[in-house]
């Protein structure tokens, strides 16, 4: 590396020149009542037009394509106690045994998952903690067990007696999660409010909130002006509230989350990017296709490649001098034929910061994020540091902010 690709790496950024004075007030508890009527903020070429989200149609073209993360929130948090009393909060990241979300999903006995741990000084490795779960065709019994201690999490195994799959535990005996800046609990209009309409894989611990703001009336609004929907899977994990405490981003270790892509959608992708616009619903959706671009360049290299994986820094130590994103595409899907796969899975740690390239989306449609965060410097990434003209115009005309906030679509 360079001296001058060490004065441009993001590694050497201060996470403190990317903030800005956020008032509890312009905090969204709670969405609005309908999801389409929130504010859309659209920035085009240094210039920003203020609109209703319903009247996205009107800012696409035919034969744009939106991505969209069908990722769909999970009851991941539960509560046990332990014999003295003392309450345990657990809350499921990502499943350990078996790795596959679908295949945790689907066991019916034991799985063992990573896990944040409230009040954990209270529990003690290989303590099993137990619960007695009403159920219409029988009460049954859910066990949990410590079994050890990660940097930042835990790894717990969870049992149970009445051949249910881990998937209808959950729904029996979670919460779904909010995020934690809301400081409320969660109540009944979450349940449908903070998913987004489309949402279908089960995992993520978050909402991948750009998607909040779709009705199925501007799904079909955008289907008949020709928009086409392309799907793609990345579940969400806590990682994504991690606040930056380290002086500058070398620090900073980036949150891993897993991928699940059709070989349809990577051929969407392909095409669209070869004729069309791509727009991107969400930094979920953004990181995900541009993860998709650097497993492809991987291949290239002639790295032996068993799954997805996209290091935190690896973008910006790869040479892509020569590569164009339609290479990088093909590359995947000759991959994809060559083991005889229908998706492609795997996990990203992508860290999108000023400095880095965006590849393959055009434009963004996001919420406006927290200061000092790894989501705005995403958005830094987008649009440079025309990000403070975005937020300063937001805060002046009332947009609300965060997960049940308003929207951007912010054009590169």
């Amino acid at each position: 590396m360079s001296e001058n690709e060490r004065s441009t790496h993001p590694s050497s950024l201060s996470i403190r020149d990317f903030t800005y004075v956020l008032p509890d007030e312009r905090i969204a508890q709670y969405p609005l009542k309908e999801r389409d009527k929130s504010k859309l903020l659209v920035y085009r070429s240094g210039t920003i037009d203020h609109k209703v989200f319903k009247e996205l149609p009107q800012v696409l073209e035919p034969g744009d394509a939106l991505i969209f993360n069908d990722t769909k929130v999970i009851h991941a948090r539960m509560f046990f106690h332990r014999s003295t009393g003392a309450q345990i909060e657990i809350l499921c990241l990502e499943p350990l045994q078996p790795v596959e979300v679908n295949e945790a999903f689907a066991q019916t006995e034991s799985v063992v998952w990573k896990a944040m741990v409230g009040n954990a000084k209270r529990w003690k490795l290989n303590e099993r903690l137990t619960r007695v779960i009403p159920s219409p065709n029988g009460d049954y019994r859910l066990s949990v067990e410590l079994l050890a201690k990660e940097t930042d999490a835990y790894q717990v195994r969870f049992t149970w007696d009445n051949h249910k799959t881990f998937a209808e535990v959950m729904d029996d005996v979670g919460i779904l999660p909010l995020p934690p800046y809301l400081n409320r609990d969660t109540e009944a209009e979450d349940e449908e409010r903070y998913q987004t309409v489309y949402a279908q894989a089960d995992g993520s611990v978050a909402a991948p909130t750009a998607g909040l703001h779709f009705t199925q009336q501007v799904l079909d609004q955008l289907r008949a002006q020709q928009v086409q929907s392309v799907f793609v899977s990345l579940h969400v994990g806590a990682g994504t509230f991690k606040p930056v405490k380290s002086a500058t981003m070398q620090d900073h270790e980036m949150h891993q989350e897993r991928i699940h892509v059709s070989r349809n959608a990577i051929e969407q992708m392909l095409n669209s990017q070869e004729e069309n616009r791509i727009i991107a619903v969400g930094t979920t959706s953004l990181r995900t296709i541009e993860s998709i671009f650097w497993f492809g360049v991987k291949l290239l290299e002639g790295h032996a490649m068993k799954e997805l994986f996209v290091g935190q820094w690896e973008p910006y130590e790869l040479d892509t001098s020569s590569v164009e994103a339609q290479q990088a595409l093909q590359a995947v899907l000759d991959w994809m034929t060559a083991h005889q796969r229908s998706y492609l899975s795997g996990s990203t740690q992508l860290l999108i910061a000023p400095g880095y390239k965006i590849r393959l989306a055009d434009a963004l449609i996001t919420n406006f994020h927290q200061p000092e965060s790894t989501l705005l410097l995403l958005v830094s990434a987008f649009i440079g540091n025309d990000w403070r003209k975005v937020y300063d115009y937001a805060m002046k005309n009332d947009f609300r902010f965060l997960s049940f906030g308003d929207s951007s679509i912010l054009f590169r």
